[in-house]
């Protein structure tokens, strides 16, 4: 049949465990391995669709698919001409089809090796933990930092994972032979490469790929990249209750972000990003009105906003001085007040007695 295009069937077998068949007969190793991928992601939110595609360096016939500790398979007949790269549909992603998954592929040279690994991970199946960071987000470059998952149910496995970027590190994994409500991760000596965006997750040993949801992000920043900026109070450190104040963050080199915190306050720095990047690069934080609770010591870093988690040198402490002059006008107010209030009704009291006294001899003359 001169001329005519010989049309192959691609049968991919899904052999759900690390089954053995007749091709285990035959020396792995024979063709290279190929590569594994799942998309959208390997980590992907429960109710997902998940595709893994299977792709071998030269054309295949066959494609095998093969999943950790299941034993019984499933196949999945393909009719098209041999291809290089096969794929497998999971799906809706749910705790039943997360695990570790391999594939192998043959063609007319024969049987090749199995891929590497590919752990497929479902999340969202239990309820957030928290992240936080001790002492704080905002640590010095060589310095030291724990950040501490904590989660209101008892669990065996916490995982960290840093978002984004080529440099993120694996996960951070940390089992416990009993169930703990807490973990804590410790990160030093800090430096550049730790600054980022940070979550951690939950999940029980007998299902090691499914996780929780995600805890909120916390941003890890790093300190001692850029010289420090100055800080300054207008119109002064000294404000009374009330009234106004304007705390500067300047920069003498080109940055256009700014941070603003209070020592031993739990509250995240506030931020301003300047929209003008015309010097002086410099931001005016605003407090309006001063009370009691501003009163504190103040520093402030510079970063930019093309590298948000590095920042500068601290700024110089500014201590903040809120005086109560107000409040002690207002007490003495007050205890004028009283003060009146009390003297009425002591006057009261006496026109009341005299009136009574008044009308008893009246009654007592009319006896007569």
């Amino acid at each position: 049949m001169g001329g005519s295009v010989r049309t192959q069937t691609l049968i991919a077998l899904l052999c759900l465990g690390l089954c053995r068949g007749p091709w285990d007969q035959v020396q792995a190793g024979y063709l290279p391995k190929p590569s594994i991928r799942a998309d959208p992601s390997p980590n992907v939110t429960s109710g997902t669709r998940v595709t893994i595609w299977c792709q071998a360096s030269l054309q295949a016939d066959v494609y095998y698919l093969y999943k950790e500790r299941v034993s019984e398979p499933t196949s999945i007949e393909i009719s098209q001409d041999s291809s290089n790269k096969a794929s497998f549909s999971l799906g809706f992603m749910s705790p039943h089809n997360a695990g570790r998954y391999q594939c192998q592929y043959h063609s007319r040279n024969g049987w090749s090796q199995r891929s590497d690994l590919l752990p497929l991970v479902v999340t969202g199946v239990y309820s957030p933990p928290s992240l936080s960071a001790i002492p704080g987000p905002v640590v010095a470059s060589g310095g030291n930092v724990s950040l501490s998952c904590s989660s209101q149910y008892p669990w065996q496995t916490f995982r960290l994972l840093k978002e984004g970027g080529a440099d993120a590190p694996r996960p951070l994994e940390l089992k416990f032979p009993r169930e703990k409500r807490q973990a804590l991760f410790p990160v030093g000596p800090v430096s550049i490469s730790h600054g980022g965006t940070y979550r951690c997750y939950v999940s029980p040993a007998s299902y090691p790929y499914a996780w929780s949801l995600p805890s909120d992000p916390l941003h890890l920043q790093v300190t001692g990249l850029y010289r420090k900026p100055s800080l300054s109070a207008q119109p002064g450190p000294s404000v009374s209750w009330g009234e106004s104040v304007t705390l500067q963050c300047r920069s003498e080199i080109w940055l256009d972000t700014f941070y603003l915190s209070k020592e031993g306050s739990p509250a995240p720095p506030q931020h301003i990003r300047l929209q003008d990047t015309t010097a002086p690069y410099q931001a005016n934080f605003n407090m309006s009105p001063v009370t009691s609770d501003r009163e504190g010591t103040y520093r402030c870093h510079a970063s930019s906003s093309t590298s948000p988690y590095l920042l500068s040198h601290p700024s110089d402490p500014l201590e903040l001085l809120v005086s109560d002059s107000h409040s002690k006008d207002y007490t003495v107010e007050n205890l004028i007040r009283m003060g009146m209030a009390g003297l009425i009704l002591v006057v009261l009291g006496i026109l009341l007695f005299r009136d009574h006294s008044s009308q008893r001899r009246i009654q007592d003359e009319a006896r007569r």
